[in-house]
């Protein structure tokens, strides 16, 4: 903290400085006591009549954060947690031929097949770390903190030098957030609804590689969100269009009735990190003169 002069000076001391100096007396230093700071009591503030207390604590923490870090503008990225890299997914073929267990070589196969979202969406985050001005102002990777997509995610903009953000969910079968996170920028959520709001929060735009239940919870409550326009529209880019037209008919949707045919175009697909990142820079560009002329200027 910054000196300040004695006219400036804290009249009171800090939470902090207090909870860091206070003095159990040695008759309530037991269990059971309630003597303590109340914001330091782990014990108190866990109690089933705190949990709006936690949740309004969980929201506040990451925005305070991203305040400090300066963080503004977000790409968000969704997918599977079970993708690997491609030495890690070829090493799990070796082993499951080397004992001829035939689900496990299917399993396997598919890994190796699927190594390329993987390696989009590491190629993806680096491209938008090395180009993060593109849209007028500076953008940062952010994904769910975990392994899979989100790690590649998180290290396609480690090996471009730049920041990025995860957001990990306790889980009972969590495991470490992967190490391409910025320490900074790297938390954990107990509330799924609190994650999933900040993703959205100072997100410019969100691309979705293939994934389950949980990319499909982001997913859909995004789009869901954008069509009711409860958020503002921004691109929501879905990578591989082979696998969502075999997973999600929304063609069908809208045929139906349950959806108009006017809500497809909240959806745009992508191939490559490439293509990705230029329909971005896109739509943008298309609603923004004065950035097309930015842009035009830096090509």
């Amino acid at each position: 903290m910054d000196k300040k002069s004695p006219l400036k000076a804290r009249n009171f001391p800090s939470a902090q400085d207090e909870a860091a100096t206070v003095r159990l007396p040695s008759r309530y230093a037991g269990p059971g006591s309630s003597y303590g700071m109340a914001y330091a009591d782990t014990e108190f503030l866990l109690r089933e009549e705190l949990r709006p207390v936690r949740m309004q604590l969980e929201l506040m923490k990451p925005e305070l954060i991203q305040q400090d870090q300066g963080v503004e503008s977000t790409i968000v990225i969704f997918g599977s947690a079970r993708f690997k890299a491609r030495e890690e997914a070829e090493a799990m073929l070796a082993s499951a031929q080397d004992a001829g267990h035939p689900d496990a070589i299917r399993h396997a196969e598919r890994m190796v097949a699927n190594v390329r979202y993987y390696e989009e969406a590491r190629r993806f985050a680096e491209l938008v770390t090395r180009d993060a001005d593109a849209l007028g102002e500076p953008v940062i990777i952010t994904t769910g903190g975990g392994p899979g997509i989100m790690e590649a995610g998180n290290r396609g903009a480690y090996d471009a030098g730049g920041r990025s953000m995860g957001m990990s969910i306790h889980l009972p079968f969590e495991e470490d957030p992967n190490p391409y996170i910025t320490p900074e920028l790297c938390f954990q959520f107990h509330y799924f609804a609190i994650r999933k709001m900040h993703f959205l929060m100072r997100a410019v735009a969100l691309v979705s590689f293939p994934g389950g239940f949980g990319t499909m919870d982001e997913l859909f409550e995004v789009l869901t969100l954008a069509q009711t326009r409860k958020i503002r529209r921004r691109p929501i880019v879905l990578f591989g269009r082979a696998f969502w037209d075999r997973v999600v008919n929304f063609e069908a949707l809208a045929d139906e009735g349950v959806i108009s045919h006017a809500d497809l175009g909240l959806i745009h697909y992508a191939e490559s990190a490439e293509e990705a990142w230029d329909i971005i820079k896109r739509t943008y560009r298309d609603d923004d003169p004065e950035l097309t002329a930015r842009q035009n200027r830096a090509a």
